[in-house]
């Protein structure tokens, strides 16, 4: 039994999201309800290293992980990682009222192949307990969550080859359930409103819908920053070094904004109304009362207004910073520039405090 849901994890732990191009790394420290950044890195990771959240390369994410410990110069071991929730399957059982942890594993482990498409000897499987059945007061409601082994041990193992201590193995969705019930004080943001999370990576968008401080939709698309760069690339013939220096000094070139950037924002704006059409095309709902934007594309100028107008709904850019500080080691100006890619290490880091 692994640790996805949200058992205690009695020990301080680095929430560490490995992305497809990323490396992101968060360590926290906690007074009364103030939290703190101890630690931070952010590094990139090979070509092809990961491909679609799946990590390819296990001795190049390893690399990558020992070069964001040495950044963040923390001493802490123990690690908080997570699987995407596109590789985890989940189902609410219904169970007797009144038994055991211990009794509760053994019975859902007995059971597990009733709705669990693979041999168990390949699926990693975890459980949490809801609460009372509703109109029962005799059954209690499970989450069973379970993923294939093979992605949670590739996890483990470049971890474990970075000189880490694997301690919990998360999904991404329940670390941006943890990291947006702190957000939405600082935005302002009721709990009883629909909230949709649009993170926006390098190849993978994934749209989160938020009821109540629970995701009640989630769903990726391909499609993410790459196509940017990629554009960038072919158009005016650079390397992927020299677009990311360029980036930096922002003189890309004269016709750059008109007739790439533009474009490209638009069609984030686009992928962002078509994710939500998907959703309300499977729901009830016709509509969401805010759109936070997250991810490395989020950080891009003038992207909360492109997608304000398509949508025709408040927009806002991520900050899972908010009311936090940070410690005199940490590069505060590099994680102010990373902020909306933080959400899931920040939710990850806060797995210390469970």
């Amino acid at each position: 039994m692994l640790g996805f849901l949200s058992k205690r994890s009695h020990s301080h732990v680095l929430g560490i999201d490995i992305s497809s191009t990323t490396i992101k790394l968060i360590e926290l420290s906690r007074s009364g309800e103030h939290y703190r950044i101890d630690a931070y890195a952010a590094v990139a990771l090979p070509q092809e290293a990961v491909v679609e959240k799946t990590i390819a390369n296990v001795e190049e994410v390893a690399a990558a992980l020992r070069l964001a410990v040495a950044q963040a110069k923390t001493k802490t071991t123990l690690t908080c990682t997570a699987v995407p929730g596109s590789a985890v399957m989940s189902r609410t059982v219904p169970m007797p009222a009144g038994l055991g942890e211990d009794d509760l594993e053994t019975q859902l482990t007995l059971e597990a192949d009733q709705y669990v498409p693979y041999p168990l000897d390949e699926v990693a499987i975890d459980f949490d307990v809801q609460g009372e059945t509703a109109n029962n007061p005799h059954q209690i409601d499970v989450l069973v969550a379970a993923c294939r082994r093979a992605t949670v041990d590739a996890q483990v193992k470049a971890l474990e080859l970075a000189g880490l201590t694997p301690k919990i193995v998360d999904v991404e969705g329940y670390a941006l359930e943890r990291v947006f019930k702190l957000m939405r004080v600082h935005h302002g943001i009721s709990r009883d409103v629909i909230v949709a999370i649009a993170d926006i990576g390098a190849t993978v968008t994934t749209l989160s819908v938020f009821q109540e401080g629970r995701i009640i939709y989630t769903r990726d698309q391909l499609f993410g920053g790459k196509q940017l760069t990629d554009e960038i690339m072919r158009r005016y013939g650079l390397s992927l070094s020299e677009v990311s220096r360029a980036a930096r000094r922002g003189d890309v070139s004269k016709d750059y904004e008109s007739d790439v950037l533009r474009p490209f924002l638009n069609g984030v704006a686009q992928q962002v109304a078509r994710s939500l059409q998907f959703f309300f095309s499977s729901s009830d709902f016709n509509g969401v009362d805010s759109v936070i934007l997250a991810g490395g594309v989020a950080a891009i100028e003038g992207l909360e207004d492109f997608v304000r107008k398509r949508l025709n709904t408040k927009v806002i850019v991520a900050d899972p910073l908010a009311g936090m500080t940070t410690a005199t080691t940490v590069n505060s100006i590099a994680l102010d520039a990373d902020a909306p890619a933080m959400m899931v290490a920040i939710g990850l880091a806060l797995r210390s405090f469970d």
